[in-house]
Formats: structure tokens, C-alpha cells, sequence
């Protein structure tokens, strides 16, 4: 079942562009389970990451979905043409001489937009990271949003969207509450490479 897009979340594409992403999803044999909450703006989290496939399927189901979300990228990787490009495709550049830091800047994007969803991959590495950067809590709680899961499963070819998760400022409460989901709905490409948590939390 593809999740519905309520009218609160930020939209991009046309009905063309989402029809070929979701076509490709299904020519590959993929499916797009769970619900997103009609929200104008989230914290939209993605795991397991073992692989570079991980942002491809991540881009199209956002297309597929005509989802628009953001990334903050470091401002030098928007010289040049490829500046245009990134924001298109609704990267936000870091400001590096900035006294704030990057979870103060995602703190005041979300403050200046009416709408925002800003996609982060936790694990922060394909390799095997010791643990998660807490960088997606902080900006969500900072900016009173919510966690929305994401969960790839390359065994049964599926991304499933889990309940949104309100921090509630227990973060090792609320952590587990999140690697239980991805312990159900996640299988990586690279089992070898995941993260010790999810490692820990039994994930494969």
C-alpha cells in the first residue's frame, strides 16, 4: 500500500514526475508501506545505511511520493553551478562562519519555514559506526517536530514509514523505541555494516 500524502506536507514534482519514480520502484520490484502524518514539517530519519543504493531509493520514493525534503550540506559544496542544482533539489547550505552550529542552523529552518522536512541519515556512515549521531534529536526536539522512520528492507524490497515519534527528552527510551521499528520492518544490503546499535538491537 503507498502511503496518502495529506495536503499539510511541503510538495514538489508533478503527477509525470511521481508516476515515473513510482514506476521504477515497481519495475525494480519495490513497495511503499506505512502511513506519513499529515504534518507541515518532521524530522524524517532513514536507516539502515550500508550502501550508496540507500539514497537512491531514498530520492526516488521521496519523488515517487512527491515529497519535498531538505538536507543541510556544507556551504562550499554549493560554488558553482552545482549550487543551483543542490538547492533544486532542497539541499539548504550550512554557514560555516556561523557562530551557531549545524543542529542551531536546522533549528532556525524549521523556525522561518511554514512547511519543512529535513531527511537525515543517523547512522551518519555505511561502515559500521559505533553509534548515532544524536544530531536528529536535538533538532527535533529543538523545533518541537517529530521523528519520522524510515525503514529499507533489501530482502523484501520495501520502505516502510513508522509512526512519528514526538521526543519526549528521554533519549534512551525513546532511541529504543525507535531501533524496536527498525528491528521489524529493516534487512541491509550489507548486514556486516550496520551500525553497533542496530547490531545490538538484533537488526539484520
Amino acid at each position: 500500500m503507498t502511503p496518502a500524502i495529506g495536503g499539510q506536507l511541503p510538495r514538489r514534482g508533478s503527477a509525470l514526475s511521481r508516476g515515473f519514480a513510482a514506476g521504477v520502484l515497481r519495475l525494480m520490484g519495490w513497495k511503499l508501506e506505512g502511513e506519513i502524518p499529515d504534518l507541515p514539517k518532521m524530522v524524517m530519519i532513514g536507516a539502515p545505511h550500508t550502501t550508496n543504493w540507500d539514497g537512491f531509493f531514498a530520492l526516488a520514493t521521496l519523488m515517487a511520493l512527491g515529497i519535498r525534503a531538505s538536507t543541510m550540506i556544507k556551504d562550499s559544496a554549493f560554488k558553482g553551478p552545482l549550487g543551483s542544482l543542490l538547492r533544486a533539489l532542497g539541499a539548504i547550505p550550512i554557514d560555516r562562519k556561523s557562530a551557531k552550529g549545524v543542529v542551531e542552523q536546522s533549528i532556525d529552518a524549521f523556525a522561518t519555514r511554514p512547511q519543512f522536512v529535513l531527511l537525515i541519515a543517523p547512522e551518519g556512515t555505511r561502515t559500521g559506526a559505533t553509534d548515532w549521531k544524536r544530531g536528529y534529536y536535538r533538532i527535533a526536539e529543538g523545533a518541537g517536530v517529530p521523528v519520522l522512520p524510515a525503514a529499507i528492507d533489501f530482502v523484501g524490497k520495501r520502505i516502510t514509514f513508522g509512526p512519528p515519534m514526538f521526543p519526549s527528552g528521554q533519549y534512551d527510551s525513546d532511541f529504543a523505541q525507535l531501533l524496536a521499528f527498525y528491528r521489524e520492518f529493516s534487512r541491509a544490503k550489507h548486514p556486516e555494516r550496520l551500525s553497533k546499535p542496530m547490531q545490538d538491537a538484533g537488526v539484520r
